[in-house]
């Protein structure tokens, strides 16, 4: 998509829109918020003291030097008396900070910018705040050796957040316990097409530069935000039910991409018959080259892959539309939530669709010899709700074995009643977070006969290969 020029400044005025409403509480002195939610892997991420309500982001990026720079503003409540907050950015030159609308003092220490402003934030006020910034994002390297935040690429770059990238193109509290609505205004040289999340409300060109406008409605952790810019392919359909779909592709992939993403409105189909409703106002998937990122990822509404994908890992990114993006979790030591039913969907689809069952994949995992991953000892380092460390949250055992303990409770409770429990832990838990200890509270309020002890104490936390029954 073409991209034209808009009219964002060229500085990136990060406005933070913690808007203020008057909601309680009387001004004066209170605390700083926490640096931190204390994540047990990520302890530094996230930030106290406030919730957000809402990003609003306005970009430019220039190909020359990698540079962006724009204006983004955030809503937030307080949940205590404040006299400073954080927020998290990692790299780029902050140029100013204003809290509704007057001057703040601010300090930065890694990833961590400090705001004080000039009078204090009450508990249960919204505020507002403003942060100008610019410069050439990083990108960041995780525990695991992955690379994320911002990555260039052969034709643009692109924005990638999990665990914690997003910190590296926009400020924010970057912790998947608090979800937000966003809006992006992104500017690009014309001849570029910018793709994010949500909804496209506008496309203006200007002086040979464009800028898209993106509309998320729905709460979105930030780890789930994208920024996409290249030349691409856009393709535009819709479900059965009406969904729309938008696809970019990377037009050296779209050969090989569109055999598989043809398909793409029939497997959104088919998750909706089997976890309910598409959380989602919109779908599809964006599709980069291979070299552009090391590994696909569940960015809200549009999935990104590093290439054509094959149809299981569609199946998979597309499940986390519902599991991880709407019922997302609380810390990442709940990663097997996401990882572990999106991996079942895939068992899933293939059992319905002509493949192995999902109880032959689970037998061949038990025995050592199913054909992923190559090395089916691994399935077995460390029970899934319990990884070692921050290194080891995307390994084998979160996605393999958590599918498993799945497995496990379809087995005890049957095939309707297993269907009755996915279907409702994505309804009750929708665009809300959650953990470990609701999902078994809730699979034994759902099943109240079962003793789920076994598949807890066995699967879930124990240690090694459980014996089976």
């Amino acid at each position: 998509m073409p991209r034209r020029r808009a009219v964002p400044p060229l500085g990136l005025v990060l406005t933070l829109v913690l808007g203020l409403t008057a909601c309680g509480g009387g001004g004066g002195h209170g605390g700083p918020g926490a640096a931190g939610v204390g994540d047990p892997y990520f302890p530094r991420s996230g930030n106290g003291g406030y919730d957000v309500t809402h990003y609003g982001l306005t970009l430019a990026w220039e190909p020359r030097g990698n540079r962006l720079t724009g204006t983004a503003e955030i809503t937030a409540r307080a949940g205590q008396d404040l006299d400073a907050f954080h927020l998290d950015l990692l790299g780029m030159d902050v140029t100013d900070v204003t809290v509704q609308g007057r001057r703040a003092r601010w300090s930065r220490s890694g990833q961590e910018l400090t705001v004080r402003p000039r009078d204090g934030l009450p508990e249960g006020r919204t505020f507002r705040t403003a942060v100008r910034y610019a410069g050439s994002p990083r990108t960041i390297t995780d525990p695991d050796g992955s690379e994320e935040g911002w990555l260039p690429t052969a034709d643009g770059a692109l924005g990638l957040g999990e665990p914690t990238g997003s910190m590296a193109w926009f400020p924010g509290d970057h912790h998947p316990a608090d979800k937000a609505a966003y809006d992006v205004r992104i500017t690009v040289p014309e001849g570029l097409t910018a793709v994010s999340n949500g909804e496209l409300t506008s496309t203006t060109t200007v002086n040979g530069r464009t800028t898209y406008v993106w509309h998320t409605a729905e709460p979105m952790a930030s780890y789930v935000a994208t920024l996409a810019i290249g030349r691409y392919t856009v393709t535009r359909s819709a479900t059965r039910r009406g969904l729309p779909v938008y696809t970019a592709v990377d037009p050296t992939e779209a050969k090989d991409a569109g055999k598989v993403l043809a398909g793409l409105p029939g497997i959104v189909d088919w998750e909706e018959d089997t976890f309910g409703p598409y959380p989602f106002s919109s779908t599809g998937a964006i599709v980069d080259r291979p070299g552009d990122a090391g590994y696909a990822l569940e960015t809200q509404n549009r999935p990104v892959f590093p290439g054509a994908p094959d149809t299981g890992t569609l199946v998979h990114e597309l499940a986390h539309q519902w599991f991880g993006d709407s019922v997302t979790p609380k810390s990442w030591r709940d990663m097997w939530l996401n990882e572990g039913f999106a991996t079942y969907a895939e068992w899933l689809w293939q059992e319905e669709h002509g493949g192995d069952t999902a109880d032959e994949i689970f037998r061949a995992l038990y025995r050592g010899d199913y054909r992923e991953p190559a090395d089916n000892a691994q399935v077995w380092a460390f029970p899934p709700a319990d990884p070692p460390d921050a290194a080891h949250i995307s390994d084998p055992p979160v996605y393999y074995r958590g599918a498993m303990v799945l497995h496990t409770i379809r087995e005890l409770v049957g095939d309707a009643a297993f269907r009755r429990i996915v279907r409702g832990w994505a309804a009750r838990y929708r665009h809300r977070n959650a953990d470990t200890a609701d999902f078994t509270a809730y699979v034994e309020k759902a099943a109240p006969d079962r003793d789920f002890g076994p598949v807890w104490d066995d699967w879930l936390h124990g240690a090694g290969r459980p014996r089976r029954p």
